[in-house]
């Protein structure tokens, strides 16, 4: 089988070829339809994220390399181990990449996504920027019926991460529209996932006007430019007045400071971006205002379910998607880094 490898940080993937796994035991074999190309694989690609202040989280003791990236597969399942009897060959599925190691606090809960030593494919072992990926257990198939392999594959991350971070505002979503900054894949398909839970809508915080155009489009209530000197007042008046709920799916200094300085009394912000950077925090506000600053890390693999039941009853995110080659791996990686692209780039065979 063809497989696309991180074989050092910063440089191009590599192109292989291996033989197609056999699984065995509990082990799934999915022929994988489509991968999606996701920000945390440039993050992965360059080797670290940013922390500000000339800080960084290195990768380099983090990842056993060469590895086959991409964490956000579907496609068909093709065989299955001796010890496998609750998934159907011939399926189409999405993927989990969120494997934990099922031993420590979190994977007992659940929350695998939070593992301490997490075994994520496309992370930990190898993943979907390939002709087929081998699943350690069929807990992590989730069957998604006559869903397009290639729309759905982004679910697995981009759906997953969105629907999670919502889910963390309550009742605030059907009592009135939040602010989400970020118009990328994360921004467009939380657009869709929002309306799917019942919201009032997001007034979308976004600096590139093709991608503000792009939300506009995904159903956005309205659009505002962070650059603009009076960004903070025309986002309040574009909620109506008050500013209750921010999403930070780009996750930058400047980002998680505007969504500070902006939300009311009582105001939640929840950041999932990793673009980096430090934030300048005026300590005094959080009580003052009584702000909650929540993190939020992808989802669990029962969010990922739940996520699946409500697309299958609403219908996939209006978000664009970018189908392209499975040999056009690394120049998405570069067009993604660039900022290039307008919704999501989904690999294909």
């Amino acid at each position: 089988m063809r497989c696309y490898q991180l074989t050092g940080f910063g440089q191009d993937l590599a192109a292989r070829e291996q033989p197609r796994p056999v699984p065995t035991g509990t082990e799934v074999l999915v022929k994988i339809g489509g991968a999606g190309v996701c920000h945390s694989d440039v993050h992965l690609w360059e080797g670290h994220y940013d922390l500000g202040g000339d800080r960084k989280l290195s990768f380099a003791d983090r990842l056993k390399l060469p590895l086959t990236l991409g964490h956000e597969s579907a496609g068909e399942i093709v065989a299955l181990g001796p010890e496998v009897d609750d998934v159907t060959e011939g399926a189409t599925c999405i993927v989990c990449s969120w494997i934990g190691c099922r031993e420590c606090a979190a994977c007992e809960t659940g929350d695998e996504h939070l593992c301490t030593a997490p075994r994520f494919l496309g992370v930990n072992r190898d993943g979907g920027y390939a002709d087929y990926v081998l699943v350690p257990h069929p807990r992590y198939i989730v069957e998604i019926g006559d869903l397009d392999p290639v729309a759905a594959a982004p679910l697995v991350c981009s759906g997953l991460t969105t629907y999670s971070a919502l889910k963390k505002f309550g009742a605030l979503l059907a009592r009135q529209p939040i602010a989400i900054i970020g118009a990328g894949g994360l921004g467009l398909i939380a657009l869709g996932v929002l309306k799917m839970l019942g919201g009032q809508g997001a007034v979308v915080v976004e600096i590139d006007p093709r991608k503000r155009e792009a939300a506009m489009a995904a159903g956005a209530l309205a659009t505002v430019d962070p650059k603009a000197p009076d960004a903070g007042a025309t986002l309040r008046q574009a909620l109506g007045g008050s500013v209750l709920g921010v999403l930070d799916l780009v996750g930058s200094g400047e980002t998680a400071t505007l969504a500070v300085e902006t939300l009311d009394k009582g105001g939640r912000l929840v950041i999932v971006g990793l673009f980096g950077g430090a934030m300048t925090l005026p300590v005094p506000l959080v009580p003052m205002k009584a702000l909650t600053i929540q993190g939020s890390y992808i989802g669990s693999p029962a969010e990922l379910r739940e996520l699946v039941d409500l697309v299958r009853s609403h219908g996939l995110p209006a978000t664009p998607i970018d189908r392209r080659p499975l040999a056009e791996a690394a120049a998405a990686l570069t067009d993604l880094r660039l900022g290039r692209v307008v919704g999501r780039v989904v690999l294909t065979p």
